[in-house]
């Protein structure tokens, strides 16, 4: 990531995002202004910035839509401005893969701590990526196998056996970081939000089956027969690591 990151801030309102715009210069980010998607996809198609400030509730495209395009096209990060009080638009926009939330009006001081959060988990750290990685399990502790990908804690990162960087949002390291602490132990939902420390345990409740299908996709042999993290019925989720497994 550059020395000062970019970030394309999208709002149809000009004075809530030229405020934000301003806010976000003068801590020393690059910015760009958008009033919608049309124009953001613009932007996107010349550079992909280092993340994105959305504001979920605009006219001529929601912010969900937007973010759905985004994540099919990109890994970028995205961070949802929510003018309502209710979680839906939050589940959803999590559930499309946004990693994080500020609720409308929101408190400047917030949004730059956590654009600073996610952007320090989507941060590439190169001088710690391990080498491309042999059969055998590594004995750095840092490093723990999940499936058909290596995670690795100290730089939340999940790389295959050549070293390849696999995108993570930051509630699925969350999620993986709570299965490898315990593994062999079923977990409930409730205790897996307890765990990850959820922020918005309503929010992430409902959202932690489709966040364990998306894990799935990425570590799983099979993902419609998974044997790393099992659903145990009535229970919750067993991370089952290689060497439990027949």
């Amino acid at each position: 990531m550059s020395q000062n990151p970019h970030i394309i801030v999208v709002d149809d309102e000009a004075p809530a995002r030229e405020m934000v715009g301003e806010y976000l210069k003068m801590h020393g980010f690059a910015v760009t202004l958008c009033d919608g998607g049309k124009s953001l996809r613009a932007e996107i198609a010349v550079k992909v910035p280092d993340l994105v400030v959305l504001d979920l509730n605009m006219p001529e495209e929601d912010g969900l839509s937007i973010i759905r395009d985004l994540k099919a096209k990109t890994n970028v990060p995205v961070i949802m401005l929510t003018a309502t009080a209710s979680p839906i638009d939050r589940v959803v926009g999590l559930e499309l893969g946004a990693d994080d939330y500020v609720a409308k009006p929101c408190e400047l001081r917030e949004l730059m701590a956590r654009i600073r959060s996610v952007l320090r988990r989507a941060a590439p750290k190169p001088a710690e990526a391990p080498a491309p990685v042999a059969a055998a399990k590594p004995a750095n502790e840092q490093l723990v196998r999940f499936g058909t990908k290596w995670l690795d804690l100290e730089a939340q990162a999940l790389r295959d056996d050549d070293g390849n960087e696999h995108p993570l949002t930051a509630s699925e390291f969350g999620l993986l970081k709570v299965f490898a602490a315990n593994p062999k132990r079923v977990l409930s939902r409730e205790r897996l939000l307890e765990l990850a420390n959820a922020r918005d345990a309503e929010a992430f409740d409902r959202a932690v089956d489709l966040r364990i299908m998306r894990i799935r996709r990425k570590i799983e042999l099979d993902p419609t027969k998974p044997a790393v993290i099992r659903t145990i019925r009535g229970g919750g989720y067993l991370f089952s690591p290689a060497s439990e497994r027949p």
